[in-house]
């Protein structure tokens, strides 16, 4: 089965498990507490355990040096996609406040939707790509995305809310055990026979947290369905603004991204593939599921963000597909 195929199948599977969220939500399954409260398991819990047994399983000496740029990359896709939005949108729109806008077309969802596609091309090195650029991202989303919206650098929110990402601090802290113990990484696998009682002590915390964090693929996906089921779209007139952010997010900031990491990789930047192409992944991907809930915080167009996300979403089921297939084609 081609990659291209791979990515389709993946798409559509996954939407399949979304829908069964949509559909619990319709249907009252998942209420509003409900789902707040699966949403902060999810980010405080079962993602962070998943990240700190992958950091654990897949980091060494090697790996860190040669993957040490990947939160950069990360970032550089937001910062390129709000670059994109600043001078796209006003092609869409020529009156009123174009910060919202430009916002949603910078905030990619950069970790839950590509998740499972990553894993099934690439493994575990994949994975651990996408969890490294969550780093890069979350860095810009509390910087840059939030200065967008509320025209000053936000420091103090910034440094609250990534010293309180519990999935950054699972990040930094497997890393750190991963290089400091390195016999950590075959915990998940430990031989019970002729192992000491504090390695299966340490083994059965290690392989907790990992049955854990099986949990945060299918349940991001039940929780984004049931999240998207929630939204508001009573409005469903196409406007020039809406347009505009799903043109430029689903179509151009990722041909843009495309573009100059292959002029930047011509003029001898070294990329590895997986990572090369987890990146790009990333970058087609559907506006950020958050985004509603960070522009009801600060201040943004909060129905738009809506609509937004729900589209994008949709629309995803085909661009993302084809634009794997064009990159795989062209051999970018």
């Amino acid at each position: 089965m081609s990659d291209f195929l791979i990515v389709l199948l993946k798409i559509a599977s996954m939407f399949l498990v979304m829908a069964l969220g949509w559909v619990a939500r319709k249907r009252a399954l998942i209420t509003d507490n409900a789902g707040r409260v699966l949403s902060r398991l999810l980010v405080d819990m079962i993602f962070p355990a998943m990240v700190f047994t992958q950091m654990l399983r897949t980091v060494n000496p090697q790996v860190l040096r040669e993957s040490w740029f990947v939160p950069i990359l990360g970032a550089a896709v937001i910062v390129i996609a709000k670059v994109v939005g600043q001078l796209g949108m006003p092609l869409f729109r020529h009156k009123g406040a174009l910060a919202t806008a430009v916002f949603l077309v910078a905030m990619p969802n950069w970790v839950f939707f590509p998740l499972p596609i990553v894993e099934k091309l690439f493994g575990d090195a994949g994975v651990r790509d996408v969890l490294l650029c969550n780093v890069g991202a979350q860095l810009m989303l509390w910087t840059i995305g939030v200065w967008t919206l509320r025209g000053t650098m936000p420091r103090k929110v910034a440094f609250k809310e990534l010293a309180m990402n519990h999935g950054l601090v699972a990040t930094v802290a497997g890393i750190v055990i991963a290089l400091v113990l390195p016999f950590t990484r075959t915990l998940e696998t430990v031989a019970v026979a002729g192992a000491s009682v504090g390695v299966l002590a340490s083994a059965s915390v290690v392989q907790a947290l990992a049955m854990l964090g099986s949990l945060t693929i299918p349940l991001s996906l039940v929780i984004t369905g049931s999240q998207l089921g929630s939204l508001n779209l009573a409005d469903h007139y196409p406007t020039r603004d809406f347009v505009g952010v799903i043109v430029l997010r689903l179509l151009v900031a990722p041909a843009i991204t495309i573009a100059i990491f292959t002029a930047a990789i011509l003029l001898g930047l070294r990329i590895p593939e997986v990572t090369r192409m987890t990146t790009y992944l990333i970058a087609a991907m559907p506006v950020a599921i958050s985004c509603s809930i960070v522009t009801e915080r600060f201040g943004g167009d909060t129905p738009l963000a809506a609509r937004a996300i729900f589209y994008s979403t949709l629309g995803s089921i085909l661009t993302v597909p084809v634009l794997y297939y064009l990159v795989r084609l062209l051999g970018l």
